[in-house]
């Protein structure tokens, strides 16, 4: 039987405007257009795997405001498993967006029920998570949340991957309880506090005892380090030596980035548990997120498997 993918995470309603440029702080612009789509990063990602044709659990909160139904609807519409997430007393999460001509985008989280999403909510889910064949995690939930699911999957042997968006410290001891770690430069940066070439940088990210990093820049691809051999599906093994190579990105034309590295995340997840090799699921994901980036929204962008393999076809 295969293990689904659990994600536990945010989910929110994003609130899109479009410019033509991004204001600078104080600045008034006019818009072009707005709409409201569904988002999240952890509901991002869930809908990425889910769009693949992989089974996707999700474990998480949405308000009983305008948005918790719809919210709740898209997930399932997209195939993810919804029964662990719970409609509560107050306003669903939401994320106001600034979306330029470029591509560029400017956003603020504000939480709503996902800040609900305590180590309570986690425990009562327990048994979901310690059947799952990975977990995927992001930083739009409280942090004790995050740090008690990963307690929780280090004692089951299940692999987790982090993306460590918005980044904000870390507890203790969690580095090696990640399977994967996924920065972008930015958040590659604040963890290492100061930039860092690449190479150097997901050397020492490994050299902090997580297991494999892949450090994603956007057009120039991503850059991905890990031991060579594996466990299990997703799970590399610190045998000591470690394979590091970049994964080039695919070259198209951007209309909407939101939700690209969402989508990069949930497909290198499907990818690595059906059996590809770090690189190979890295090729996969970026074919998946160069789709994304196409097409306007967060989750509506998602790519089908059909569309990805199609595409890598062509490519």
């Amino acid at each position: 039987m295969t293990k689904p993918i659990v994600v536990v995470g945010s989910i929110n309603m994003d609130l899109v405007a479009r410019t033509h440029t991004i204001p600078r702080p104080g600045e008034t612009v006019i818009g072009t257009g707005f709409e409201t789509t569904p988002g999240g990063k952890g509901a991002n990602q869930a809908v990425a795997a889910a769009r693949l044709g992989y089974p996707v659990k999700m474990i998480g909160m949405v308000g009983e405001d305008v948005f918790g139904q719809a919210l709740l609807e898209n997930l399932s519409d997209a195939g993810v498993g919804v029964w662990a997430v719970d409609r509560v007393e107050g306003p669903s999460g939401v994320a106001p967006i600034l979306l330029a001509e470029s591509g560029e985008n400017s956003i603020v989280v504000v939480p709503g029920a996902n800040g609900k999403v305590d180590c309570a909510y986690i425990d009562k889910n327990i048994e979901l998570i310690r059947g799952a064949g990975m977990v995927l995690l992001q930083l739009e939930i409280p942090m004790a949340t995050n740090a008690r699911v990963m307690e929780i999957c280090a004692d089951a042997g299940v692999p987790v991957m982090l993306d460590p968006a918005p980044a904000a410290g870390l507890p203790e001891g969690v580095w090696s309880k990640m399977a994967w770690l996924t920065p972008n430069e930015t958040e590659a940066a604040f963890y290492l506090g100061r930039s860092t070439e690449t190479e150097a940088a997901a050397k020492e990210f490994l050299s902090r005892s997580v297991q494999g990093v892949v450090l994603k820049r956007g057009a120039e691809g991503a850059y991905v380090a890990s031991q060579v051999r594996k466990d299990g599906p997703g799970a590399p093994s610190a045998v000591g030596e470690t394979r590091a190579e970049w994964v080039p990105a695919f070259n198209v034309e951007p209309v909407d980035t939101v939700g690209a590295g969402d989508c990069f995340n949930g497909a290198f997840g499907v990818a690595l548990m059906e059996g590809r090799d770090p690189w190979e699921a890295a090729r996969f994901a970026s074919a998946a997120a160069a789709i994304s980036v196409t097409r306007r929204g967060a989750q509506a962008s998602m790519p089908t498997r059909a569309e990805v393999e199609g595409f890598l076809a062509c490519h």
